[in-house]
């Protein structure tokens, strides 16, 4: 089928790496002979004999990288489409476009605005941070994370999953912060649950030759005894967990470096991002979860009315307006925010992530208080929980 929709897809993959407009593929719908894969994720990298497409096999329990040149690409991924793997979605900075067909090619290809304005920039074959692993993680088995053996126990290789990429992603971010060349620094973790990002946020700085202290923040008295058992047992002196909820959270305490609250529930988030605040932590990582606050006083602005009167779009629209809020609040207090996906939504629903470098030189707060107040007004929102916190 020379003009079918499959044919299509990969002139517009071709021309997407040929102009340096590609910036990911993810292939699904698996229907090979090889057990245990998922899909098929493709991002660019720089190696040392030139650009080439990462190919990461993801299986149940682990993934597979291979990596491939970019002018191989094309034809590379062209024997999966159809014969592997039924769906397709293409990112590119021009466009992106949705595939799904048989082995023939025919099918129905689907193209939409692109989602990315700008390329990411390859990443590079250059010595990175440590990251973990099973073998160095003995946490992750007494957590009942991965068995005996290594690997993921049922039911948890999207959670082993989203620990190697907060660290992935941890290490990113301290780099880029005032923390890159710290030797000593004090970490809070409030709502730390079973302490899963906790030990591995301890972990990454022991293992950078970080003289790290963290303090998970708990409410649940079991959760507490249990990770502060696992703590002594795995050895990380330097670990300990409290018991407290994260808005009693005060005092000699509270000093922080670097404050994470993942998936604390609804105005707990906020709780955190004003102690972060007042702490002056110089690096902020939350993944909020439960936006209850701002959807019990969202009234749809005429404009979106419409949109807005279907109960899901209105609950999503709730968890972009209340995460904006949080991340203008930020900057309105003196720091650097943006807000990002952290891990695909096929492991939790909850994935973005906002994450704020505290600015040495901070810009006058006034025009961003404006554009604070003209956003509520538009929302017809009353002061959110974090505003009230901070005064605003």
């Amino acid at each position: 089928m020379p003009d079918s929709p499959r044919t299509r897809f990969l002139a517009k993959l071709d021309a997407g790496l040929r102009a340096g407009a590609f910036v990911k593929l993810t292939l699904s719908e698996y229907r090979g002979a090889e057990q245990g894969v998922r899909n098929l994720y493709a991002r660019p990298v720089e190696l040392r004999d030139g650009p080439h497409l990462s190919l990461v096999w993801r299986y149940a329990t682990r993934d597979v990288t291979k990596n491939v040149p970019v002018r191989e690409a094309a034809d590379a991924l062209g024997k999966l489409l159809g014969a592997a793997f039924s769906r397709a979605h293409l990112f590119t900075t021009t466009g992106d476009w949705q595939l799904h067909c048989d082995a023939e090619g025919a099918g129905k290809l689907k193209a939409s605005r692109p989602v990315f304005a700008v390329a990411p920039m390859p990443e590079h074959d250059q010595k990175k941070r440590p990251s973990l692993t099973v073998e160095h993680a003995p946490f992750l088995r007494a957590l009942g994370v991965t068995s005996a053996t290594g690997e993921a126990r049922p039911g948890m290789a999207d959670k082993l999953r989203q620990i190697q990429r907060f660290v992935e992603i941890l290490g990113h971010l301290v780099d880029d912060s005032p923390l890159r060349d710290r030797r000593e620094l004090r970490v809070l973790d409030m709502g730390a649950g079973k302490g899963y990002l906790t030990f591995a946020t301890a972990a990454f700085f022991r293992e950078s030759g970080v003289d790290a202290e963290v303090v998970g923040v708990e409410a649940r008295t079991d959760l507490v005894e249990l990770t502060n058992r696992v703590a002594r047992e795995t050895g990380f002196a330097r670990l300990r967990f409290e018991h407290r909820a994260i808005g009693d959270f005060a005092g000699e305490n509270g000093a922080a470096d670097l404050l994470i609250a993942l998936h604390a529930c609804d105005t707990a988030t906020d709780d955190a991002l004003h102690h972060g605040i007042r702490a002056g932590a110089s690096l902020i990582l939350a993944a909020p979860c439960c936006h209850q606050e701002i959807r019990a006083q969202l009234t749809p602005p005429p404009v979106l009315r419409e949109v807005l009167r279907h109960g899901i779009l209105a609950e999503r629209e709730a968890e972009i307006v209340t995460d904006g809020i949080r991340a203008l609040l930020l900057e309105i207090h003196g720091y650097k925010a943006s807000v990002f996906e952290f891990i695909s939504s096929e492991h939790t629903g909850k994935n973005l992530m906002i994450a704020a470098h505290k600015r040495l030189q901070p810009p006058d707060p006034a025009p961003l208080r404006e554009r604070l107040r003209a956003l509520l007004a538009f929302y017809g929102l009353r002061s959110p929980r974090l505003a009230q916190l901070l005064g605003e």
